[in-house]
């Protein structure tokens, strides 16, 4: 029988506190997107240029995962979580401040810089605090609170933008980002376990033997196509709808988002069955789901991009609960912070890539063009996920692949 801090941890209020890291952590990072049009016109700048508010954000995650994946192992989970939190709503209040397209980028790269230890950190805590066969579920509650935080954000974004100005969307995050981190000081326990971790002299080896492992770097690859994926399809999709034949509002453009609350739906959902299914399968059909989805958007009706951009999210979405679960399987105790921190380096620097590389599709064949380079890197996502994941059950106890 199992000591007491061995026990499961399974209260409802524990496992909504996960939801809650998720959603704070992802309520600043991507409330631009409705707002790309405006800013395009404010700065009069083209939709490639600025599109670096984004990237500007995502190059300061993959920076700072990097920095975590190195020295993150020996942090204690929920102080950094707090702390982190803390931070993000103060960055998010100086971006407020922000008087130029230069410097509302630097403000963005500051708030991505601290953004990962937020949800690094809660990925490491979830895998450390639940057994195998549950993580599947778990992580795909705390998916489903980035899920909703990256709704609310955009949602907010656009309705405060369109009626108070662009200034006041950071403004108000920040203040909810003030609340987020009081509520998970009070809420989230702290952790009962922690794996063994390196001694000081070998604070490389966690993330040299995880570049090492090619079940990891093939999750790796997969996080870069997968952020891409998203970035590509919510940015540009934007100048798509808010010309001919559609002509929607910056308003309108954001309640398109609430396609985001099907993701979410979809990916509570798959939680409940990836564990029996296997991840390798869960994520095929994810990489499938976003390529229909992708078709649906080239349709000229807006119930069909609608359509398509739900099952795009949905996929992305259950491609992140299946590479997260799957770094519990693939990453030893005790290196699973620098697992994950350098999957979320190659998921980041993906979402970095994926808002600008399809500035030049845009430029050269629009939506389309776009939607067919997004098309390229989920076929390199399920390719990696098909041949990289291959069953290698050395776990205790091994989530399905």
């Amino acid at each position: 029988m199992r000591n007491a801090p061995d026990k499961v941890p399974g209260a409802a209020a524990h496992v909504f506190a996960v939801f809650l890291c998720g959603m704070f952590a992802f309520l600043d990072l991507y409330c631009v997107q409705p707002l790309l049009p405006l800013l395009s016109h404010v700065f009069r700048a083209s939709e490639g240029r600025v599109g670096i508010t984004i990237s500007a954000s995502t190059v300061g995650v993959a920076i700072s995962a990097v920095l975590l994946a190195i020295f993150g192992e020996r942090l204690p989970r929920k102080p950094t979580i707090v702390a982190s939190m803390a931070a993000l709503a103060v960055a998010a209040l100086l971006t407020s401040t922000a008087t130029s397209l230069v410097s509302l980028a630097c403000w963005r790269f500051v708030q991505g810089l601290v953004t990962p230890g937020i949800f690094i950190i809660t990925i490491a805590y979830i895998t450390e605090e639940w057994p195998a066969l549950m993580v599947p579920r778990v992580m795909s509650v705390y998916v489903a609170g980035t899920v909703f935080g990256g709704f609310v954000g955009r949602l907010l974004g656009g309705l405060i933008a369109e009626h108070l100005g662009w200034r006041d969307v950071f403004f108000v995050l920040g203040c909810i980002g003030v609340f987020g981190a009081l509520a998970t000081q009070r809420m989230l326990p702290a952790a009962r376990r922690r794996a063994s971790v390196a001694p000081p002299t070998g604070r490389l080896d966690a993330l040299f033997a995880s570049l090492r492992n090619p079940r990891l770097v093939a999750t790796f690859a997969i996080g870069f196509c997968m952020l891409f994926t998203l970035i590509s399809i919510f940015s540009f999709i934007t100048f798509y709808v808010s010309a001919a034949p559609f002509h929607l509002s910056t308003t309108a453009i954001s309640y398109l988002f609430g396609v985001y609350l099907v993701g979410l739906a979809a990916t509570l959902a798959a939680g409940t069955v990836l564990a029996r299914i296997g991840l390798r399968h869960g994520m095929l059909a994810a990489v499938g789901l976003c390529l229909g989805g992708l078709g649906f958007t080239l349709v000229h009706s807006l119930p069909f991009v609608a359509l398509g951009l739900a099952f795009a999210s949905s996929g992305v979405f259950i491609a992140q609960t299946c590479a997260n679960s799957f770094l519990r399987d693939a990453a030893p105790a005790g290196s699973r912070v620098s697992a994950a921190g350098l999957y979320i380096c190659s998921y980041y620097i993906g979402g970095s890539v994926g808002g600008v590389l399809p500035g030049l599709a845009w430029s050269a064949g629009g939506w389309p063009a776009c939607a067919a380079l997004t098309a390229a890197f989920l076929v390199i996502a399920g390719a990696t996920a098909f041949f990289g994941w291959p069953p290698h059950n050395t776990a205790p106890d091994p989530i399905p692949l």
